[in-house]
């Protein structure tokens, strides 16, 4: 299920917003402040952000440029009711994919979330890893590392939630037979193969270590992005 974040401080219309997502199947988490976007998104990964240019602390504009800054790529669509030009052409120089002037027809939004969705064929790279999800292949030092299905569940759940505790029993739907035993058993193998920085948190879960700098970006088919 793809992942949005919607920043709108208009509630009806973010709830009606957010609900439209959901039907869609898609999973939202709605915020209505810039600085609850900052916060969000150092521990979570998104496939997609919506944002209102004109919200509490700092704007949509200031926000994205951030996020850009510090090298996230994840795909942006504006709504806004700001629409000169200046405005306009600020939120596509910012990093922005798309931009939707409200009021707007819910279909509007919807037909570009899916088509942007759709087109957004990504791999993740950081480190000396490429992974590429579509073909669930990973790549460390440009050479195939072959994991098992289990192997391959815990890693892509560690990668879309770097630097957030996992709790073992949301560890556990990765295994076929659930136990503390299987679990060491299988992340182990995990790090001996990727030499991935994971760490047990005792009596919480387990915890993907991406240190702050560490690069992890989008690749499209031509490079980085």
């Amino acid at each position: 299920m793809k992942r949005i974040l919607l920043l709108e401080d208009d509630l009806s219309l973010g709830e009606t917003i957010k609900e439209l997502l959901l039907e869609n199947d898609y999973e939202v988490d709605y915020v209505t402040k810039g600085n609850d976007v900052i916060e969000i998104t150092f521990d979570k990964e998104y496939d997609l952000y919506i944002f209102d240019i004109n919200v509490p602390d700092i704007d949509g504009l200031e926000i994205l440029k951030s996020l850009r800054d510090a090298d996230d790529s994840t795909p942006a669509i504006f709504i806004s009711a700001m629409t000169d030009l200046k405005t306009f052409l600020k939120g596509f120089e910012v990093g922005a994919d798309d931009f939707i002037k409200k009021p707007f027809y819910p279909e509007e939004l919807i037909v570009k979330v899916n088509l942007k969705l759709s087109s957004n064929k990504k791999e993740i790279a950081f480190n000396d890893i490429v992974y590429l999800p579509k073909n669930k292949q990973l790549f460390k030092n440009n050479e195939n590392i072959y994991l098992t299905q289990i192997q391959l569940n815990l890693f892509e759940l560690f990668i879309n939630n770097k630097n957030r505790i996992i709790e073992q029993e949301e560890l556990y739907d990765c295994l076929e037979k659930p136990t503390g035993n299987a679990l060491r058993f299988h992340i182990n193998k995990l790090k001996n193969l990727t030499e991935l920085n994971i760490k047990n948190i005792r009596g919480q879960g387990y915890r993907l270590y991406l240190h702050k700098g560490t690069k992890c970006a989008t690749v499209l088919k031509y490079g980085l992005i």
